[in-house]
């Protein structure tokens, strides 16, 4: 097969501008072929241009691959996957620097995104890449990355799973799974907390399909991942800014929507901005059970992180710690190792001291009931309590 023949309809798809589909594509490889190419050729250099223009190229068997959390590009023959268990080499290539720059700049238009010389890194959600997920896209290009494109998907699968489901597979045991249905009964309000791709969001789905039937859920997220099994949800979805940097909806405009949705329960589905004023408002206002998750390494980094993402919304360390108290219970944690996969770590309460709000742990995965017991006593007795140890 001729790499010029591929070259020849690469630029003419181009120049084209029309809307690149599959008829599309074998047109222009028959037209500019013409008699001179034998059709094994033609139909190989099809398939090369489809896996260029459409879908995710040579990236998408690894993102419909149901394991598959991550796949990295860190240069044309260095394709990484997270399957769950840390990361490792895939034999996926690319052609050259130029097929995975062009890769990126593609699915960056497709999100409605720049991503050139004058702006050489995007973040941007995609949904129509022929996988069944939302798929998170970050790159960067050359000479921001020194080394070439950098190429990073994220796909968002729905979190599906109930309590009895994670129980079953380890993500914490009987005991902690009762006070976690006391949490949600006693309408507590709480954060899931944890690191990137810990769990918070599965965890945060299944707590959730444990709320009273009878309840209204309101919940606001970037990505459609909470699916819980309960007959009233309403999602929101926040929606990026448009190529002119126009059209964006933000995740505190969407908490502002949702209060006015008579919610019984609020959940945002991360707490990542400015948002976390609102959200605090929120629960502070006879919203009681609300919920979210929060990037952070430990329960005693949940104040300071806040901190800091109310800063972006106007409001001081003393004021929010003020609301900190008044509206937020119970903290969980999830974490993800090797050898435990991901699980529940610790469960933590907040205490006000003077001031100032920590977290004081209640109960911790390898060591068992923790300083702040009676105090999630006190807040479950509504509920059952906590089981003995």
């Amino acid at each position: 097969m001729s790499a010029d023949l591929v070259e020849r309809v690469r630029a003419r798809l181009v120049v084209d501008g029309a809307e690149i589909t599959s008829s599309a594509v074998a047109t222009a490889v028959r037209e500019e072929a013409g008699g001179l190419v034998g059709d094994a050729d033609v139909l190989t250099a099809m398939r090369m241009l489809q896996r260029e223009f459409l879908g995710a190229g040579v990236l998408e068997p690894l993102l419909r691959d149901p394991d598959v959390t991550d796949v990295l590009v860190t240069g044309p023959e260095a394709v990484w996957v997270d399957r769950g268990a840390g990361l490792t080499r895939s034999s996926v290539t690319f052609a050259d620097e130029d097929g995975l720059r062009r890769l990126a700049q593609r699915l960056a238009l497709s999100a409605g995104r720049r991503l050139d010389d004058a702006r050489p890194w995007v973040d941007a959600w995609l949904s129509h890449l022929g996988v069944a997920h939302a798929v998170r896209l970050h790159a960067v290009l050359p000479p921001v990355s020194a080394d070439g494109t950098c190429l990073s998907l994220r796909v968002l699968r729905p979190a599906v799973h109930d309590l009895r489901s994670l129980e079953r597979m380890g993500t914490f045991d009987a005991p902690a799974g009762h006070v976690l249905r006391s949490i949600v009964a006693a309408r507590l309000a709480f954060l899931v907390v944890g690191g990137t791709a810990s769990g918070k969001t599965t965890l945060l789905s299944a707590l959730l399909s444990e709320v009273d039937p009878r309840e209204r859920i309101l919940s606001v997220e970037e990505a459609g991942e909470l699916h819980p099994e309960h007959p009233h949800v309403v999602r929101l979805i926040t929606r990026p800014p448009n190529i002119e940097g126009a059209g964006e909806v933000r995740m505190r405009d969407l908490v502002r929507q949702a209060l006015r949705m008579r919610p019984d329960r609020l959940v945002v589905g991360e707490v990542r901005g400015s948002e976390v004023c609102e959200l605090l408002s929120a629960l502070n206002t006879g919203h009681d059970g609300g919920a979210g998750t929060v990037h952070a390494n430990s329960p005693l980094e949940v104040p300071a992180r806040l901190e800091a993402l109310a800063a972006l919304g106007g409001m001081g360390r003393a004021a929010l710690h003020s609301q900190l108290a008044a509206a937020v219970q119970v903290v969980l944690h999830v974490r993800r190792t090797p050898s435990h996969g991901r699980h529940l770590a610790g469960i933590g309460v907040l205490r006000r001291d003077r001031e100032w709000v920590r977290v004081l742990s209640a109960w911790d995965r390898d060591t068992g009931w923790g300083p702040g017991r009676d105090q999630l006593a006190e807040l479950l007795s509504s509920a059952g309590g906590v089981p003995q140890c």
